[in-house]
């Protein structure tokens, strides 16, 4: 195998699922159900109101849980059932884009799967706007590419956000990475004023992604 691809196969020290291996065991295989698999364990903090969540305020320690291991440890705290199994919203876990691309990573590695999460930032959250963000990439072997997925991005969302494009096979101009973004802004291409979150922006936080 390709020295990259064999690199991006294998767990790192944040996606080894690590003494909770066993829970990756009989998951589905193809992407559009580990993607659902993923929307069904981990609920992003910005979106809670819109599902009608109101979660108290402790649970936001969750979001803490950066490695892949403690990320399991309190899913299954929350929730023994096995992971393909629907969750009702309160027990599934807080994770950001971050979290939910982490997670898919970690299972596509685990079935030997190069994968890896990309920071950069999403063309379509705003108008005109760069917005912060994380997505999957995997290697899809029968094709000889990799393809981006936003494994956040369920239904509601997707219908709130007026989605036109298939999440799962994302266009290379609805998420730029955060090297080409760097490359955008410094060549004068974009305005780095356009890329960031809330009220952080501009070259210093695309400098950021890119590290």
């Amino acid at each position: 195998m390709n020295p990259t691809l064999a690199y991006f196969s294998q767990q790192g020290s944040i996606s080894d699922p690590g003494a909770y291996v066993v829970l990756f065991e009989n998951l589905p295989s193809s992407i559009p159900e580990l993607v659902k698999l993923v929307q069904g364990m981990t609920i992003h903090p910005f979106w809670t109101d819109r599902y009608g969540l109101n979660l108290p305020p402790e649970r936001n320690d969750e979001l803490q849980l950066r490695s892949m291991e403690r990320r399991l440890a309190r899913t299954i705290e929350l929730d023994a059932r096995p992971l393909p199994e629907p969750r009702p919203l309160e027990k599934k876990l807080l994770g950001n884009c971050r979290d939910h691309s982490l997670l898919l990573v970690a299972m596509l590695r685990h079935r030997g799967i190069p994968a890896r999460a990309r920071c950069g930032f999403g063309a379509y959250f705003l108008p005109d706007h760069f917005e912060d963000h994380w997505v999957v990439e995997y290697w899809n072997q029968e094709q000889s590419r990799w393809i981006l997925v936003d494994s956040q991005l369920d239904e509601l969302q997707r219908d709130i956000l007026k989605i036109p494009f298939d999440t799962r096979d994302m266009p290379r101009d609805q998420f730029i990475v955060g090297g080409k973004a760097w490359q955008m802004c410094r060549s004068g291409q974009q305005n780095p004023s356009k890329f960031g979150i809330f009220d952080m922006n501009g070259l210093g936080f695309v400098r950021g992604n890119l590290v």
